[in-house]
């Protein structure tokens, strides 16, 4: 998009270069090229320099508004910091109930999901509505695990320590449809900070 953006600027540039062109320079560069060839009248000069710059003008107008749309899908570093700290004060002291697979990896990824959806929703109402990556540190286990969270266009990441315990106040218990004693669903509580610079 920004490449396209300024390739409109500069074009834009180059029409208003040509409307600025006098009509005597266009005529003396016609004759030199091909003597015989008619004269141009005035008014086709008007014509043409008004063609040129609106050209100019729609130009500029298409190559700002690229820009805006550049900038408005990038972090920036305020941004991007503020969105952590609110994400991380969210998800600080919540439970989640553990489904049928516990794995490290599986919970590995869906902390990384719950980091990166939690700090595009505090992000606030300029940032973008996506562009941000938690990446699992190597060794992260489903108990104790870190991710680097980075965001489109910022400059700073952030470390999020999450740390996953067992919390038996928090398990569910689902009926079970025969009558029996049903199963419980383990709950956990999880305890998240986070500290300037990746991890």
């Amino acid at each position: 998009m920004t490449h396209l953006s300024v390739i409109c600027l500069i074009l834009a540039a180059v029409l208003l270069a040509m409307a600025c062109v006098k009509a005597d320079r266009v005529r003396a560069w016609r004759e030199s090229l091909n003597p015989s060839a008619p004269d141009v009248p005035d008014a086709a000069f008007v014509v043409t320099r008004l063609v040129l710059v609106t050209m100019a003008v729609l130009l500029i107008v298409v190559g700002l508004r690229g820009l805006a749309v550049e900038e408005d899908a990038e972090w920036s570093d305020d941004e991007l910091t503020s969105a952590v700290e609110q994400a991380v004060a969210a998800l600080d002291g919540t439970s989640r109930l553990e489904g049928a697979s516990g794995s490290a990896s599986v919970v590995d990824q869906e902390n990384a999901t719950m980091i990166e959806n939690e700090v595009v929703e505090h992000g606030g109402g300029d940032a973008p509505q996506l562009g941000v990556d938690a990446d699992p540190t190597a060794g992260n286990t489903a108990r104790d695990s870190t991710y680097t969270v980075t965001g489109d266009g910022a400059g700073a990441a952030f470390c999020v320590h999450v740390q996953r315990t067992r919390s038996k106040e928090h398990d569910r218990l689902v009926p079970s449809l025969s009558g029996g004693e049903g199963i419980t669903i383990p709950g956990y509580a999880y305890t998240v900070t986070s500290r300037k610079g990746a991890c």
